[in-house]
């Protein structure tokens, strides 16, 4: 339980720091823009930094068994968790479709570059490069997820023998 309780540590860290500064980013944009979906869409991948800090709070409790977890933490982990790890599943499910059909997506936008010159020099690498990037993404969210509901199925099973 300690390696999967370090890379869960690695893995939160990680979601927090990273995807937090860019949901930050992306709602100042919207927030500029007045953009109303972009503000949703926001608020919606901002539940896979949400989901890490209260991670980061079962860290703590299984580490310092002293400080006692709140009772909302544990529902976090778990909603929020459910909204992360489908975010997580689709960012793989993209990456691997860019990864794997990336000529015939490049066929395709390749028509649609006459109309659309904002497209630039967007090439069969380049996508294969956003392809890796996306499926690397949601495999660090759904990995996350997935370990920390099992470090807090492993909490709530270490303290209710304690309770016993």
């Amino acid at each position: 339980m300690k390696r999967a309780l370090k890379v869960a540590n690695v893995l939160s860290w990680f979601s927090v720091i990273f995807i937090g500064i860019n949901v930050v980013c992306g709602l100042l944009l919207a927030l500029a823009g007045g953009n109303p979906s972009m503000i949703l869409s926001s608020v919606i991948v901002a539940s896979i930094p949400l989901h890490s800090y209260a991670a980061l709070q079962l860290h703590r409790s299984i580490r310092r068994p002293e400080t006692k977890l709140s009772h909302q933490t544990p529902a976090g982990i778990r909603f929020v968790g459910l909204v992360a790890f489908l975010l997580g599943a689709l960012l793989v499910i993209g990456g691997a479709g860019l990864l794997g059909y990336a000529p015939e997506l490049y066929a395709s936008m390749a028509k649609e570059k006459v109309k659309m010159p904002v497209l630039g020099d967007l090439t069969i690498p380049v996508l294969r490069e956003v392809g890796g990037i996306y499926l690397t993404l949601g495999l660090v969210v759904t990995v996350n997820v997935i370990l920390n509901l099992r470090l807090l199925r492993w909490y709530y099973l270490v303290h209710q023998s304690d309770a016993s």
